[in-house]
């Protein structure tokens, strides 16, 4: 369930667990009407250990009930990222002719032997739509004689193959496999080299078709791929995509994916991945990600948790005035849980004010649109010494989170900051969609174009809320906010 505790900095509608604890998300699938989400989990401490995969299960991504530890380590290792499917046609054989659930994660451990890590490819499936898992008795199905990093398989469908793929993350490129059962594997192709951001280690990969524009004749594919955190890079780890085709045996990327794109321009949303098996009838491609980043992770001032996840986001693929892009736009599934607070149609920058000044919030959400090329600054979780800046720089086509005096930053030298996206004209409107939480805000611009997510740690009392513009006339098409009321 969303917990809706006073526990300084637990959020009110962002999943975290009740304690240790989490990072990446893992086996995201949908089965019997639930979503599940899996987590690599240490349950035992706040900082990164030995890893398990945690778990907790809704009916529509806005409530969630944690569940007992899915997988924990075993004489092959401790349990670290993957995937889940559902085995439809009992494929694998472990379900008797019927449909049951099959995990595919990467055990690691050290060889003493060759006194070196390894990560190998194993199974683990479940016949009570996963309340509990059993792992593979053949288990590692998959394993490298040579690679180190080797880990984070994605598995799918592929139809016009009719085969299982699996994506791995081998280093600094990515590995494509194939398989009949999900027990036997076959190397495809690789992927990576000479063509996006080698600034860290390549994690969590994902690739999975969308339809451009919502037309069935344009489908492409779409590969995401986590970049682990590196000292010489004050971003830390981050999310890039790329956009082509894939044929059941090569991906094959457009000309546009030789330029780095990145899949969110915050700080903190990293290691997203999708949902398997959503039915056909919703269509939708859902991903979440974990809200931190490697630099500064282990250090952030919560107390009996660490780790949060993002809003669960639909993404698509659109024609916009760059070219195809990837769109991301917080669920429906948000919607309900709205309940109004403000509502202005029309208005200025001062009477925006006016009514602003009277509020005291720590969750919540803005919606506005104004003319594209206006300049202004939201200050949120504001107090008399700190505040988080959402701005707006028409002349410029940027907005950016400005986390500099947001509350606590001294855990980590590289956490207080701006953070920049670049916004296309496609309209003549901006319109911004915050999401305010505890200890994070997510800024979803121009229709889902750009992304920001950012990490904020304040002090409880900094509640209030402002907006500022150096044309004190300027008019504000709309502005709503909303608390946002779990059931």
């Amino acid at each position: 369930m969303i917990i809706q505790s006073q526990e300084k900095y637990r959020p009110l509608y962002h999943f975290t667990p009740q304690q240790g604890w989490i990072n990446d998300p893992n086996g995201l699938v949908y089965f019997n009407e639930e979503y599940h989400l899996f987590f690599q989990y240490h349950p035992d401490g706040t900082t990164w250990g030995p890893m398990h995969w945690g778990h907790a299960i809704s009916s529509d991504l806005v409530n969630w009930q944690e569940q007992p530890i899915a997988l924990a380590p075993d004489e092959y290792g401790t349990i670290f990222s993957g995937s889940a499917v559902v085995d439809w046609h009992d494929s694998t054989g472990f379900f008797d002719g019927k449909s049951g659930l099959v995990a595919i994660f990467t055990h690691h451990d050290h060889n003493h032997e060759l006194d070196r890590i390894q990560q190998r490819q194993s199974l683990a499936y479940s016949v009570d739509a996963g309340r509990t898992w059993i792992k593979y008795q053949g288990n590692p199905v998959l394993e490298h004689d040579e690679l180190i990093d080797f880990r984070d398989p994605k598995v799918f469908w592929h139809q016009a193959t009719e085969q299982w793929i699996m994506i791995l993350a081998c280093g600094q490129t990515v590995h494509l496999y194939r398989s009949p059962n999900l027990k036997e594997w076959t190397f495809l192709s690789e992927f990576g080299e000479g063509i996006g951001s080698h600034d860290g280690v390549w994690e969590c990969p994902d690739l999975f078709p969308l339809v451009v524009d919502g037309y069935s004749d344009m489908t492409k594919w779409v590969m995401l791929v986590s970049i682990g955190s590196s000292d010489e890079y004050v971003e830390g780890s981050r999310t890039q995509y790329f956009i082509g085709d894939f044929d059941g045996t090569t991906f094959t990327p457009d000309s546009s994916s030789y330029e780095v794109r990145w899949l969110d321009y915050g700080r903190d949303h990293y290691a997203g991945v999708c949902w398997s098996d959503i039915p056909a009838e919703d269509g939708r491609r859902i991903c979440i990600g974990w809200m931190s980043n490697w630099k500064y992770a282990n250090l952030t001032p919560t107390e009996l948790w660490r780790g949060a996840m993002s809003l669960p986001r639909e993404l698509t693929l659109e024609q916009r005035t760059q070219g195809i892009t990837l769109i991301q736009r917080p669920v429906q599934e948000l919607i309900p849980m709205r309940s109004p607070i403000l509502s202005l149609e029309h208005v200025t920058i001062a009477d925006v004010q006016s009514k602003l000044n009277t509020l005291q919030l720590d969750s919540y959400e803005i919606h506005m649109t104004a003319d594209i090329d206006s300049r202004f600054a939201l200050k949120l979780r504001a107090s008399e010494h700190q505040a988080t800046i959402v701005g707006y720089e028409g002349d410029q086509g940027e907005v950016y989170i400005d986390r500099t005096d947001s509350g606590d930053h001294h855990f980590h030298p590289d956490f207080a900051g701006k953070h920049i996206a670049n916004v296309y004209q496609d309209s003549q409107t901006i319109e911004l969609r915050i999401y305010v939480d505890r200890s994070s805000i997510e800024v979803f611009a121009n229709d889902g174009q750009a992304v920001i997510t950012d990490l904020i740690f304040p002090d409880y009392d900094a509640q209030g809320l402002d907006i500022q513009s150096l044309d004190h006339d300027l008019l504000l098409t709309s502005f709503h906010i909303y608390q946002l009321i779990s059931s």
